[in-house]
């Protein structure tokens, strides 16, 4: 990927809730998604080392379609070594791979803060690249700033 990389974050997921359907129900194949999709809340938290480091944590409200896509859409707060917060939000997707516990992610960061020290994050585009081990609960992304 192009651009600057500016931080890279592993993560924990903490919490799954779901709307009706469970997502290992979904993963395993037991359960279908029906054509209206389902909604997952996954939270999870973690560090970011790089550029931007601190301490992460959020919650993606996934939406898993009947086609088989998982649209994300994640709010979290990263909190810096020094005690400034950070807004994230972003969309993308997760496509899983076939026959493993495995998505690959491509997402779309938007950063934002009032804190001087970090402003330059304000008016930049950062994307993102990277895994999610549903078996391990772990999430992995490298953040690559425009």
């Amino acid at each position: 990927m192009k651009g600057e990389k500016i931080y890279t974050v592993d993560l924990d997921i903490t919490n799954v809730k779901d709307s009706g359907i469970a997502l290992e129900a979904i993963l395993s194949g037991t359960e279908r998604v029906p054509p209206q999709g389902v909604r997952i809340d996954v939270a999870f938290e973690g560090h970011a080392t790089g550029r931007l480091a601190g301490r992460l944590s959020g919650i993606d409200y996934i939406r898993v379609r009947a086609d088989g896509r998982i649209d994300l859409d994640i709010r979290a707060m990263i909190e810096t070594h020094d005690g400034r917060r950070i807004a994230l939000s972003a969309d993308g997707v997760a496509v899983p791979r076939a026959g493993e516990p495995i998505a690959d992610l491509s997402v779309n960061h938007y950063l934002s803060t009032a804190a001087e020290d970090y402003a330059w994050v304000n008016t930049r585009q950062i994307w993102a690249c990277g895994t999610v081990n549903f078996s391990t609960g772990k999430i992995h992304v490298d953040a690559y700033m425009q």
